[in-house]
């Protein structure tokens, strides 16, 4: 076991509670006090320390996974700065202080995950997305990998309609994984183009893209302002505050950690 050293302020049980909040996620799975994930074929537990996270195991392989995994690329000395002329924001970053982010760290995990949740609760999402890990993801000691693409495209849509994805769901899923769109050239496109190009792929819409850019390329103006959870927060924060869309610029550069405080704040600070 080695300590990572992370920015700080880091609150690691806050910043990880995502995965519990929802239900179980076997893929990125709370156990003991500590999150374990497979990475590069090795489980790894993660747990609080002084200064950051303690990982086992540990290694240059894994270090720079754990870090984006942790929320480690966003800069929230900058976005408390000027979270203090906001004060909604300000109350929040009092109370949320060291909140990270997670970040899905692979594209097509990411993109699954959220095709999985359009149009239904987080927790069923959650639920639905368990089955699949456990039907075509691989187990370790506690987590399992999550399904890679190589096995998604050997699967049928009717396998994954039997595990509660709807037919289009399922055929937008084995569709994706049996394309040859390049996943990782995504990151380093602009946002503009990042969405451009993932919306022209059946089943991915602008929710999609945008927590796509919000969730794996943790870009700073990413804003999903489609999400009912977000606006919900926004209304409840900002009362009266109309085009969530528009108001989002209210938050400008800073809109990705805003959305994410406001969506935490709303669950475990509301006004």
């Amino acid at each position: 076991m080695a300590t990572l050293r992370l920015p700080e302020p880091y609150a690691f049980e806050l910043s990880t509670a995502r995965y519990r909040a929802f239900g179980t996620d076997l893929a990125n799975l709370w156990h003991e006090g500590g999150l374990y994930r497979v990475i590069e074929g090795r489980e790894v537990r993660i747990g609080p320390a002084q200064g950051g996270v303690d990982v086992n195991p540990l290694d240059a392989a894994i270090k720079p996974v754990v870090r984006k995994l942790l929320g480690g690329e966003f800069e929230l000395d900058a976005f408390y700065g000027f979270a203090q002329s906001d004060d909604v924001l300000g109350r929040l970053v009092g109370e949320l202080r060291g909140l990270r982010p997670p970040i899905a760290v692979e594209p097509f995990e990411s993109l699954v995950t959220s095709i999985t949740a359009q149009q239904v609760s987080l927790h069923a999402a959650f639920a639905i997305r368990n089955r699949l890990i456990e039907r075509f993801g691989v187990r370790a000691e506690h987590a399992y990998a999550f399904p890679t693409r190589e096995r998604l495209a050997l699967a049928e849509p009717e396998e994954l309609a039997a595990l509660g994805f709807s037919r289009r769901k399922a055929d937008y899923v084995v569709g994706l994984a049996r394309s040859n769109f390049d996943l990782i050239a995504l990151a380093a496109l602009p946002d503009d183009e990042v969405k451009a190009q993932l919306t022209a792929v059946p089943g991915i819409g602008e929710w999609t893209a945008d927590w796509f850019l919000a969730r794996h390329l943790a870009r700073p103006e990413a804003w999903p302002a489609g999400d009912l959870g977000l606006r919900k927060a926004v209304e409840a924060f900002y009362p009266g505050s109309g085009d969530v869309r528009a108001f989002g610029e209210r938050f400008e550069p800073f809109q990705n950690l805003s959305a994410h405080y406001l969506l935490t704040g709303l669950r475990v600070a509301p006004p």
